[in-house]
């Protein structure tokens, strides 16, 4: 390891990141190292700008794929070579483009749900749906997580390294119960094939794209649009948006209000004012006499 790459390591160290993003942010450095060749505390602006043309014309990669680059420089430059730069102007991140996710109704979770063969399977994605988890969050989920006396799960070091409760079903304990009296887990609460060891993000995606295929659902499905489909079906019920916040462990109300718009009750059944008028338009063009 080099001396920069064990500095910039300790440096993500001190700062507590994730393991997850500093595997990342070392990673992209060093693919902008290999790039030209040279190391990072040798090459300036002009290089990473040539970089990041690089990479959205030459590799067309996606603006969420930049940013994570964008955010491994910033971390490199600003904060271990201690560059005193206006990083928004060097180093510019993409406008990612704004699409709201395709929400499935409660009839397609039901659908959807019944087409997952696995009850390990079926029992995790419930669970992503039923508390709103984020599948990373499902499948760290231990024994002790369950609090049946106070009807909460213990999501721990979620996302941001924030530990929250969610509600405990009543539904979902019965479903979790049945789970336990089938695989009788010891310590997570959905095992790997290891008894001692969890089971892993990519095996629950695989099993949504099988069940995805079988229940001939015309709209996308991923563990997180079980997520995303919690939060509407919540705002479809009367649950005020700071609750939903607090549920899915957003930083910003911000972005759990962006749901709103996908709300029936709260977008979509408004009344389109061609109801409001005094009288109906005409349906076809044949239909209009003269005044």
């Amino acid at each position: 390891m080099t001396p920069l790459r064990q500095r910039m390591l300790e440096d993500m160290q001190v700062r507590n990141l994730s393991p997850l993003t500093q595997r990342a942010y070392l990673d992209h450095v060093a693919r902008f190292a290999r790039y030209f060749h040279r190391s990072p505390d040798q090459l300036g602006p002009e290089e990473i700008r040539a970089y990041l043309v690089y990479l959205t014309n030459e590799r067309q990669l996606a603006p969420s794929s930049i940013i994570i680059t964008v955010a491994a420089l910033r971390f490199v430059y600003t904060v271990t070579l201690r560059k005193r730069w206006t990083v928004q102007t060097v180093i510019p991140a993409p406008k990612e483009p704004q699409r709201v996710p395709v929400v499935l109704s409660p009839a397609e979770v039901v659908q959807f749900l019944d087409s997952v063969q696995s009850l390990h399977h079926r029992t995790i994605l419930t669970t992503c749906y039923a508390a709103g988890l984020r599948i990373s969050e499902a499948v760290h989920l231990t024994l002790s997580a369950i609090d049946s006396a106070r009807m909460v799960l213990r999501v721990e070091q979620g996302k941001g390294q924030k530990d929250r409760y969610v509600m405990l079903s009543p539904k979902l304990l019965e479903i979790l119960r049945a789970w336990w009296r089938v695989r009788r887990p010891r310590l997570w609460l959905f095992p790997g094939d290891d008894p001692d060891g969890r089971i892993t993000a990519h095996a629950v995606n695989r099993a949504c794209q099988q069940a995805h295929r079988r229940s001939g659902l015309q709209k996308p499905v991923t563990p997180h649009s079980l997520r995303h489909a919690f939060a509407v079906h919540l705002l479809e019920a009367g649950t005020d948006v700071r609750t939903i916040q607090l549920l899915l462990g957003h930083r910003s109300l911000k972005t759990t209000a962006q749901y709103l718009c996908l709300a029936r009750n709260t977008v979509c059944a408004t009344p389109s004012p061609l109801d409001l008028l005094p009288r109906p338009a005409p349906s076809a063009p044949g239909l209009i006499t003269a005044v």
